[in-house]
């Protein structure tokens, strides 16, 4: 809802905020200077529409014999918060006693203490609000092991399937890794030779090492991994069913950065031209995830820095624009993903704002901007607080109050978490179901943070942990937004240093392993660390995977 106001009063509203608009005047033609602009203040309120519930559950079909646990997962998304009831065979659940059948997070985990074979049956997560109701059911049999029957046999199959893997590229080539056991399900060979005898990792002649050199790799739809090969001018791609490289696909010099659009089904690929950036641009593969032949097509882009598409999730299903960073540019560049062309460009240079990253959250509708300075000789200054950009008008709202840095937003945007270097603070601001962006809390934070993501709670529902990585040293951080409570594991062995690590982002990922995964993972230079983040300690410790800082999890497939 956007109209002309006095800024008090819109400061007075709640989901509202001031925008000034500069407008051109015709000025009277005796009027010295001629034209001239006067400035409208609109007030933007932003109000969220109510969303129907969107269910997953977890696992689809399980076996298990008589005496263990059982646990089915149910998440779901929707505007207000749906609310969690199970059936069981269509009936209403009433669990029997605390030990042998709970909900857990608000009926997010059904847990079965010692199954019995009465436990056998198909059961209903339902999830519902105020506009909607969505449902999906998760099946469970107890039996014998001996019986082998069909569903046994699918279960314990299942369990040796090709999904619930992360895909780990390192010196050595590539390793898929399940992480519950820390068990290596298969290894590519720096020099196996797979499609069209091409070797996974030929030798550069202008490298001297002889290792494999990777930067980022994208999942598409959970059939396909696409992963970048910056000196060899080229990608991978790796078919998740076969477990094995399908075909290599040419780009411009130094393909450095992918990311997937899923509303078209397309890979962008950004490409420095060379180590030094000098000829930056960007390609896209349409139809990434069909048909048998990909190639990379370029677009009309140059002195492409980066680029951002906002994420989807349950409930946003669809992105229209991206935008672009250009190098040394204080503006952001909207592009319309469907056609390929420039929409519009935001200046930032009245803030003298270089973008370097952004986030966005669907709940308030608001773009959020790391900046540089502008002028390079700044650069004893402070860096410039975070900008915000209302995406219904695509003007510049200014700082988000005084943070600096890069933003990280959950995946139900709910929460924005920014890491503050000067005051060792994790900032955590949330955004209500009206779209007010509030101060929430301060965590402390003791680390020089590479890499953060968001996993949701065990505990609550529509809670999350955040787990942050260290770019310079070998603690990692898990703090709990609903308690505000801080842990730090320690001796998780040193990172890979920057120098090894020139493709730009963060030089020690974390990667987590779905909205049902407890596990996530992180590379030291030398091994890969699986961490529980369901009891907060570290898993195990997977040696002989040198600089695995390419990381890509494949779920259910």
């Amino acid at each position: 809802i956007l109209f002309l106001c006095q800024s008090e009063f819109c400061f007075a509203l709640a989901s509202c905020r001031v925008i000034q608009i500069p407008v051109a005047t015709a000025a009277p033609r005796t009027a010295p200077g001629g034209a001239g602009r006067r400035v409208h203040y609109v007030c933007v309120c932003f109000s969220l529409p109510a969303v129907p519930p969107v269910i997953l559950v977890y696992p689809e079909t399980q076996a298990q014999e008589p005496g263990v646990s059982a646990s089915l997962r149910c998440y779901a998304e929707g505007i207000p918060d749906p609310k969690l009831t199970w059936l069981k065979n269509g009936l209403d659940l009433k669990p029997r006693s605390s030990k042998q059948l709970s909900l857990i997070a608000n009926g997010s985990e059904l847990l079965i203490g010692s199954v019995r074979y009465e436990d056998t049956g198909a059961y209903t997560c339902i999830a519902k609000n105020e506009v909607g109701v969505d449902e999906d059911i998760s099946s469970l049999f107890v039996e014998d092991s001996a019986k082998k029957t069909l569903a046994n046999i699918l279960w314990r199959e299942e369990g040796l399937s090709v999904g619930n893997m992360f895909y780990i590229f390192s010196d050595e080539g590539i390793t898929v890794l399940q992480p519950s056991e820390c068990e290596v399900r298969r290894q590519m060979k720096r020099r196996d030779r797979e499609q069209a005898e091409e070797q996974i990792c030929p030798p550069v002649s202008s490298s001297p090492s002889d290792s494999c050199v990777w930067s980022s790799a994208v999942n598409v739809r959970d059939k396909y991994i696409y992963v970048s090969q910056p000196p060899l001018s080229r990608l991978l791609l790796l078919d998740v069913q076969a477990q094995k490289v399908v075909q290599v696909v040419a780009t411009d010099p130094f393909p450095v950065k992918l990311q997937y659009d899923k509303s078209h089904d397309q890979v962008w690929v950004l490409t420095w031209g060379s180590a030094d950036r000098t000829r930056p641009s960007l390609q896209v593969i349409p139809q990434a995830s069909v048909g048998e032949v990909h190639h990379a097509v370029r677009t009309t882009f140059q002195r492409v820095n980066d680029i951002f598409i906002p994420p989807t999730n349950l409930i946003i299903t669809h992105v229209r624009f991206a935008f672009l960073f250009l190098k040394n540019e204080p503006a952001v560049h909207k592009i319309d993903l469907e056609t390929l062309h420039r929409v519009k460009t935001i200046s930032l240079k009245n803030y003298s704002c270089v973008p370097q990253s952004m986030a966005y959250t669907h709940m308030s509708g608001v773009y959020f901007i790391h900046c540089q300075n502008l002028h390079k000789n700044s650069f004893k200054n402070p860096p410039p607080p975070q900008l915000l950009v209302d995406s219904v008008t695509d003007t510049v709202i200014g700082p988000n109050l005084n943070l600096s840095g890069q933003a990280f937003v959950s995946q139900d945007g709910r929460f924005v978490v920014t890491p503050q270097t000067q005051t060792s603070k994790l900032t955590v601001q949330t955004v209500s179901f009206q779209g007010e962006l509030r101060l929430n809390q301060e965590l402390h934070n003791p680390l020089a943070v590479s890499d953060l993501v968001f996993q949701p709670s065990f505990t609550e529902s529509n809670q999350h942990l955040v787990v942050a990585t260290s770019g310079t040293g070998t603690d990692l951080l898990f703090g709990d937004l609903s308690s505000g409570s801080v842990e730090v594991i320690k001796s998780l062995k040193y990172p890979i240093s920057p120098k090894d690590w020139p493709w730009g982002g963060p030089n020690r990922v974390v990667v987590s392993s779905g909205p049902f995964g407890q596990y996530l993972v992180t590379p030291s230079s030398e091994s890969i660390f699986v961490l529980n983040g369901k009891q907060r300690t570290p898993h195990c410790e997977v040696s002989d995977i040198k600089r695995g800082n390419t990381v890509v999890w494949v779920g259910e497939v």
